[in-house]
């Protein structure tokens, strides 16, 4: 099959994590089994514009990847150049996956397909909370909802939602949707711990019993009800390490010292991959992700691969997977019990070691990119058939 993501941002080794890193590794586990995969992006790199070739295809790690440029209107993502190869090309692909809401490249590439008759698969990728829009640019994402966003999802061949939790907040709006297909994130193979580790990365490391949040310090993540949690326990040292686009670390470090514990707490602001991630998932007792809000929790699955016990919140889409497993506790974010779940991963040796290897044999059993990729093309090839059936006899 000739298969297109349309992605507004694709820069999984520089800059962004989460979707990004997942629909990467989703498009070499399809590319591995036979499928020709292309990826249609922009050159936006946060407020900058990526250094990489425009309009001619990039070979990484066997996908081709073509970026387009945003002369202007870039907070949409807007791409001309991308729509008119997306009008020129779409009738090429049987299938096109389409990775955002909210955003030009989405809408451009919805558009095109029904134009030509193409199915699409959409992935909001935990973009469509009413909770979130609520509290973030309420009044414009509602308004291309009405206009825009409701339209290319009740039009989609199947939405792909990646837990039971964002297929549950996608059905509160009460739109005539499209077949459901949830389908989770896998997980990769971890790779060798063979580079160089930052002085800061060892120092956290050596921090013991270490409970590790890594991830976007970001408000959705939770962090202030984390620390507060923390501070019912009395034993430990709690690191939060990861990009800090949201200017959050200040803020973090003041509530840690109102808290009363600054002296068990540390901030690391920077984006944190390879080798190092590697040596603080070593290095870990327990993995903690208390988010308001996620869609799935990639690193959930990194830290159960890891054979790290986790623990999460109920908001967190990977919650289903932990109880599953066995390879961790989710509680109720208020502080006690959460305090309460992290003591007693941290402090009890044994029930850390025994969740941890429950939690890697589920990760391994269910969860590699070869199995969800199966999957993936198990809908992809139905939406072919059904385009096949749709089509005028000749």
């Amino acid at each position: 099959m000739r298969i297109l993501h349309v992605i507004p941002s694709y820069l999984p080794a520089v800059r962004y994590g989460g979707p990004i890193f997942a629909i990467h590794s989703l498009c070499k586990a399809m590319a591995a089994r036979g499928h020709e995969v292309q990826v249609f992006t922009t050159n936006i790199d946060g407020p900058r514009n990526s250094p990489v070739p425009i309009g001619v295809p990039v070979n990484w790690e066997r996908i081709r990847v073509r970026y387009f440029a945003c002369p202007l209107l870039r907070r949409l993502y807007w791409a001309p150049a991308l729509g008119r190869a997306l009008e020129r090309e779409i009738r090429k692909f049987d299938a096109l996956h389409l990775h955002s809401v909210f955003l030009w490249p989405t809408w451009a590439a919805a558009r095109a397909a029904r134009k030509a008759n193409v199915p699409y698969v959409l992935s909001p990728r935990g973009m469509l909370v009413r909770d979130l829009i609520a509290r973030r640019s309420w009044l414009t994402k509602s308004a291309w909802i009405q206009i825009i966003e409701r339209s290319n999802l009740e039009q989609a061949a199947a939405v792909h939602l990646t837990s039971q939790l964002e297929a549950a907040e996608l059905q509160r709006f009460g739109w005539r949707l499209p077949r459901l297909a949830v389908i989770p994130n896998g997980v990769d193979e971890p790779p060798p711990c063979d580079g160089q580790i930052a002085t800061d990365v060892e120092a956290i490391a050596a921090e013991q019993p270490l409970v590790l949040f890594l991830g976007r310090l970001s408000w959705k993540k939770g962090l202030d009800r984390l620390l507060r949690a923390f501070a019912c326990t009395s034993a430990g040292k709690l690191a939060i390490v990861g990009t800090d686009d949201e200017g959050l670390a200040p803020r973090l470090v003041n509530l840690a010292g109102d808290l009363g514990i600054a002296s068990r707490i540390r901030v690391l602001p920077r984006t944190i991959i390879g080798s190092e991630k590697e040596r603080l998932f070593a290095a870990a007792r327990v993995f903690v992700l208390t988010s308001y809000s996620e869609n799935f929790g990639n690193t959930v699955l990194e830290a159960m691969r890891r054979r790290v016990p986790v623990v999460v919140t109920p908001e967190v889409g990977a919650a289903d997977i932990v109880r599953e497993s066995g390879g961790g506790i989710v509680v109720a974010g208020n502080p006690i019990p959460l305090g309460a779940a992290i003591s007693r991963l941290s402090s009890d040796v044994n029930l850390a070691r025994s969740m941890g290897e429950a939690g890697q044999r589920h990760a391994i059993g269910h969860y590699s990119w070869t199995s969800i990729a199966a999957r993936i093309e198990d809908l992809y090839k139905s939406l072919r058939l059904q385009r096949s059936r749709s089509e005028p006899d000749q």
